[in-house]
């Protein structure tokens, strides 16, 4: 069987980001696609023209804020919506489930700016229950793909400006030592480890030319399990939908994960 092609993409409204992401899933065809910044409730999310072409949905979703789905052309089982950890939490950040033998997370994790607000330790605590929950999925020992936009730049050489960003809240040591915690249970970030000395980016901001600049940073990731990494394909980041009109300020960034192994 051919590879199986998982993609995580911050769609910054799927509403308004509709033909985008009708046409990239068209072109790109990805087997599993994890979205982020749906922006929509379950109920008003566009279920009928995604699924027309062949996919299934499986959605957490929150009004005008958040929401992440997954989107698959395979059957989607064990489907569990919400982080562990903190009951109270009711912000629609994290889905789970199961594809083929694959486990598949879409992740959109906490910005943190201002760093001087309440947003900041919430970020910092929401990647320790993260860190937590994946050390428990890794005892699994399962073809495991955490995908999504982690809004943490790993490396100076990750953003355009690393002294413009030192200061925030996706590049300050705290983020960086928990985002190291999750590398550190034994998980791999596939675009370093089929890249490891290219400069690329998969977010520009809308102003200030940012994308005609090539000024972005590398915040949208996919961390895979040991099981997962053994079957590591090709990796890349796909530019052409950022450059389209009407266009989300990411961009989607995609792996192969070898089917007959599984």
């Amino acid at each position: 069987m051919a590879p199986m092609k998982i993609a995580t993409w911050n769609v910054n409204s799927i509403k308004a980001r509709l033909p985008r992401v009708l046409e990239w899933l068209a072109e790109a065809k990805p087997d599993v696609a994890l979205l982020q910044e749906l922006k929509v409730t379950d109920e008003a999310f566009p279920y009928e023209p995604i699924e027309e072409l062949g996919y299934n949905t499986a959605v957490h979703g929150q009004k005008t804020y958040n929401g992440v789905a997954i989107l698959s052309k395979r059957p989607i089982e064990d489907v569990q919506r919400g982080l562990p950890g903190d009951d109270g939490d009711d912000q629609a950040r994290y889905i789970e489930a199961v594809v083929d033998t694959v486990r598949v997370a879409s992740i959109y994790l906490p910005n943190g700016n201002p760093t001087d607000s309440e947003k900041y330790p919430y970020k910092l605590t929401w990647m320790d229950r993260l860190v937590e929950h994946a050390r428990d999925l890794l005892m699994h020992e399962e073809a495991l793909v955490l995908g999504g936009d982690y809004n943490i730049i790993p490396e100076d050489r990750d953003c355009y400006d690393p002294p413009g960003f030192a200061s925030d809240a996706l590049c300050l040591p705290e983020s960086r030592a928990r985002w190291r915690q999750l590398l550190y249970l034994g998980l791999t970030e596939a675009f370093r480890a089929r890249h490891p000395d290219l400069t690329a980016y998969s977010y520009w901001d809308y102003q200030g030319g940012a994308w005609q600049k090539d000024n972005g940073v590398r915040i949208d990731h996919l961390l895979l399990s040991p099981q997962a990494a053994d079957r590591l394909g090709e990796v890349d980041i796909d530019r052409t939908p950022r450059g389209r009109e009407r266009p989300s300020d990411h961009t989607p960034v995609w792996c192969e994960i070898d089917d007959e192994a599984l």
